[in-house]
């Protein structure tokens, strides 16, 4: 399994590589600031059967 992810900044538009944590679930969504242009992000991961990661990233509504 992939110990990290990209997702690309809904705001500035930079590819983000982050860690991924397994331990926390198959299903998994928080709330990161980009570390670019420091606007916050929600962060969807999902883990399947095979271990294979998708993450994605939607900026967070105020």
């Amino acid at each position: 399994m992939d110990t990290e992810g990209s997702y690309v900044c809904d705001n500035c538009g930079e590819e983000i590589i982050v860690p991924i944590d397994p331990s926390a679930g198959s299903s998994q969504e928080y709330v990161e600031d980009c570390p670019v242009c420091c606007h916050p992000n929600v962060l969807r991961v999902e883990i399947d059967e095979d271990g294979d990661v998708r993450i994605w990233g939607e900026a967070e509504q105020d």
